[in-house]
Parts: C-alpha cells; structure tokens; sequence
C-alpha cells in the first residue's frame, strides 16, 4: 500500500499520513482473521479460537478501531495532493489486465482456503498455505513458459522465495522458544495469578496487554497469556468461563494485541515496516498519530464490550 502512496503522492510528509493510516488499517484488519495476523494464527492452531467466532466477535470492534482514527485525521489533518512524476520504468506492464486479475484472485482464494483445509484435513494451517503456494507456482511457471527471460526473472515465484526474510521467521522461532521456557519455569503462572489478583477483570488484562504491545513485539504477548491462561473445559462458570474455547478472553485478546501496537510505530511489524520504507520519525508519530491510534483502540474494546453484553 506505501508502494502504491509513492504512485500518488510526491511530498514525504503527506505520505506519513496515508502510511499511519495504512498501519491502523492493516492492524485492525489483521486482528478479526484467523489468517490476519501471526497472533491471531497462533490463538486458531491452539485451539483457543474458532473461526467462524472470531469473525464474528472481532470484526465490527476491529472496524471501528480503524474508521475512528481515519475519520478523525480527515477532519484535522490536511494536505495538499502534488503527483509525482512517472518514469517509463515505473509504468512499465509486464502482464496483461486479465492475467493480474486472475493471479489476484487466484492468491485471494489461496489464502481463503486455508480454514477450509485445516476444517476438512485437520491438518496444520502451514500445510495449507504450502498447498496454496503450490497451486500458484504451477499455474505461474506455465503461464511464463513461453515469455522472455526478462519477465520470467521478474513475474516467478522462485524470485519471491529466494526474497524470504529468514531473520525474522528466526526471531519468531527465538521468542516462542523464550516464552516455552518461561511457562516451564513457572514464571508465567506466578504473573497470571498476580494479574488475576490486582486486575481480576479479564477486560483489563487485554487492555493491559494490549498497550503494552504497543512497545514489546504482540507475539510474544499472546504467547505468554496462552502459557499463563489455559483453556478452561467445556461448561466452566464464573470467571473460568470466559477462558473455555471461543471465550471472552481469547477473541478480546486477539483485539487488543491485534490493534495495540498501532499506538507506537514500533509497536507492530506493519509499522516497522512503514518506518523503515518512509522515514518515519518516532516523535512525529507519536505527536501527530499516537492519540489517534489511542481513541481508535479504545473506541473499538468499547464497542467489543458493548457487543458483548447485548449478545
């Protein structure tokens, strides 16, 4: 999407704006999918979710964390639109309308797929996802059989492959390792009850959680609360209810890590990668989008809890 911004907007400190925007955007979108973000992966292969609930429970609180900040940065933060000038490079087409139109969807239902294989299979996710890779690096290669060197180079997805960025799917690996041993020492366990004692509300423990992913990395986050919060058995009552499967806690936990980390540009890998494609400057974010971010969080846990209660 920034990519696209550099397309339509030549001034850096206009694209700030619609980046900011695209990190809200991309968080809030992420959180009400069991494919949308790697939080809300890792709660669906635990178990601690289900997809149909977490649509259903995530979406309209997701939306609205996203339309607030966007309705509120159009009415006070202003521009002037100045189109950057295209080279030939730039406008340069490798393939045709109907061929992008096919790979696009084509990768859309891919991605859609997934909760179906796992639902069918009862295989892990990844495997789907493998299956969906497969599927379009098949139809890819034959599409590119008789094209020149130039746009195989360009268009393969080898190309794209060879461009996996193993350094963070090593740091992913590095925390979840960290968190295990944590849970194994009992560490987590002790913070838990120490929450449930000075907290006791478990919409104030994702809150919690939630701003804090605005400065630690949400995976680990939601992976300590999976280690220090199990999932309570069918028919539990009280304040055990809210942990059984499809629980209160879980889906509200998938909001707030979800949509946190848009409090800081650190705070969420979307806002990273915004930060290091634009220049973004930590002070300005933080002047001009964090109160932003904030209303929009809190905006859209209200309307989780209101949800909540009428339903």
């Amino acid at each position: 999407m920034i990519t696209l911004t550099r397309k339509i907007l030549r001034k850096p400190e206009n694209r700030w704006i619609f980046a900011s925007m695209i990190v809200i955007a991309a968080n809030a979108g992420g959180a009400w999918s069991p494919i949308g973000d790697v939080t809300t992966i890792m709660l669906w292969i635990g178990e601690q979710i289900t997809t149909e609930h977490i649509v259903k429970s995530v979406f309209l609180p997701s939306l609205v964390s996203m339309l607030v900040p966007v309705i509120i940065a159009s009415i006070f933060m202003k521009g002037e639109t100045e189109r950057p000038e295209l080279t030939d490079e730039d406008t340069r087409e490798f393939t045709s309308r109907g061929e992008r139109k096919f790979i696009f969807f084509l990768g859309v239902g891919a991605l859609l797929s997934v909760p179906v294989f796992k639902t069918i299979t009862h295989l892990p996710p990844y495997l789907g996802m493998l299956l969906g890779l497969g599927v379009i690096w098949l139809i890819t290669d034959l599409m590119l059989k008789n094209r020149p060197h130039e746009d195989k180079r360009i268009l393969s997805v080898s190309r794209v492959v060879r461009n996996l960025d193993a350094p963070t799917i090593l740091f992913f690996a590095g925390i979840l390792t960290a968190v295990a041993s944590l849970s194994s020492a009992g560490q987590l366990d002790i913070v838990s009850k120490f929450l449930d004692v000075h907290v006791g509300n478990i919409f104030g423990i994702n809150l919690i959680i939630g701003a804090l992913s605005s400065i630690v990395d949400n995976v680990p986050l939601v992976a300590g609360a999976m280690g220090m919060y199990g999932i309570a058995p069918s028919g539990a009552e009280g304040y055990l209810a809210s942990f059984v499967q499809d629980g209160q806690f879980w889906s509200f936990l998938a909001y707030c890590a979800g949509t946190g980390g848009s409090m800081l540009i650190i705070g969420s890998a979307a806002g990273v990668a915004a930060m290091g494609m634009e220049q973004i400057h930590f002070g300005w974010y933080a002047r001009k989008i964090s109160w932003i971010a904030l209303l929009g969080y809190l905006a859209g846990a209200g309307t989780y809890y209101v949800q909540s209660v009428i339903f």
